[in-house]
């Protein structure tokens, strides 16, 4: 049961930050805050991703080039160029690599306003920080799980991030449904998402990037949704006026 527990809570922990902090804030500027709770938002990140952490910085860059480029030869995880899903995620992985190590060039639209915090992204995304959350996570493991089979659910606690991004990037670009026509092949992946906490009402996303709220007709829960309006209430964040702009 504490094993099943660790496991759920850091799927949708290292989920949440993944979506509210480096998505929704530092890609699209859906919702503003200060400096502490940009810090603080920062550590939460890389507390839940643990080995699987993502600067923000690059992730922002990196996802604001999906949305310029969907479907392209320049869109960093397209299933259109990649033979499987896990070509497209070694792809993808290269394309931030570059980012982090400043070893291409990034346009001046893709880095503006997007979170910095050098010093710490060096340590959060250093060998030494990931083989160490391994470390804890094979820890854990060792002392939580009733039988050894479940090992085989270590890797995926290790490149939980990866996990999530292969997911919507491949899967909500193949399958589900679509909401709006729109000159790229997003798809809804669930009716009702609870799974990917909203992420994978991508084609709803991609027609209103900004938007705090991914859902759109009455059954497309986003869980994260109502958490963004409290968090607004307690003046942790302040979300910006609604914008009329829509992508295309």
């Amino acid at each position: 049961m504490l094993f099943l527990l660790f496991f759920i809570l850091h799927w949708y922990l290292s989920l949440f930050s993944q979506t509210f902090f480096q998505h929704r804030y530092a890609a699209h500027k859906a919702f503003r805050m200060n400096n502490f709770w940009e810090k603080f938002f920062h550590i939460f990140a890389y507390l839940t991703q643990g080995s699987s952490y993502m600067s923000p910085r690059a992730y922002g860059i990196m996802h604001r080039m999906h949305h310029a480029y969907t479907d392209t030869e320049k869109d960093p995880h397209s299933p259109q160029f990649s033979k499987n899903v896990f070509t497209m995620m070694w792809h993808t992985r290269g394309v931030y690599l570059n980012i982090v190590n400043n070893k291409m060039e990034v346009e001046e639209r893709f880095e503006k306003g997007v979170p910095t915090w050098p010093a710490f992204d060096r340590w959060a995304g250093s060998a030494y920080s990931r083989l160490l959350w391994v470390g804890i996570y094979t820890a854990v493991f060792i002392l939580l799980m009733p039988t050894p089979w479940l090992l085989v659910l270590l890797p995926i606690t290790v490149a939980i991030g990866a996990v999530h991004g292969a997911i919507i990037n491949w899967f909500a670009h193949k399958y589900g449904y679509h909401n709006f026509k729109m000159k790229n092949t997003s798809r809804n992946l669930f009716n009702l998402d609870v799974f990917m906490l909203g992420e994978s009402y991508h084609n709803n996303h991609h027609k209103r990037p900004s938007s705090i709220n991914f859902g759109f007709r009455w059954h497309e829960l986003d869980p994260v949704y109502p958490v963004i309006r409290l968090l607004a209430f307690m003046r942790i964040i302040h979300l910006n006026k609604p914008s009329m702009v829509e992508a295309h």
